[in-house]
């Protein structure tokens, strides 16, 4: 199947998720902290939340310009 033929999923905003008030995930803490180093700030807090954690590595990927070839691959 072509990549043109995919029909991107919308994303869903975090604080709709039903697991958004669980703890981040291990993943989510380990690419937070080199997200982190990449911008030059202290490392991320380790009681965030799953949601909390997705819109913090947003704000990161933005800042680092990291995630940006993925973001427009699927426009």
């Amino acid at each position: 199947m072509a990549e043109s033929d995919v029909t991107p999923v919308p994303d869903k905003d975090p604080d709709d998720w039903t697991t958004g008030d669980e703890p981040m995930t291990g993943p989510q803490a380990s690419y937070l902290r080199t997200l982190a180093q990449e911008a030059g700030e202290e490392p991320p807090p380790d009681n965030l939340t799953k949601a909390e954690a997705s819109r913090r590595i947003d704000e990161l990927q933005d800042r680092t310009g990291r995630g940006q070839a993925a973001d427009a691959s699927q426009r």
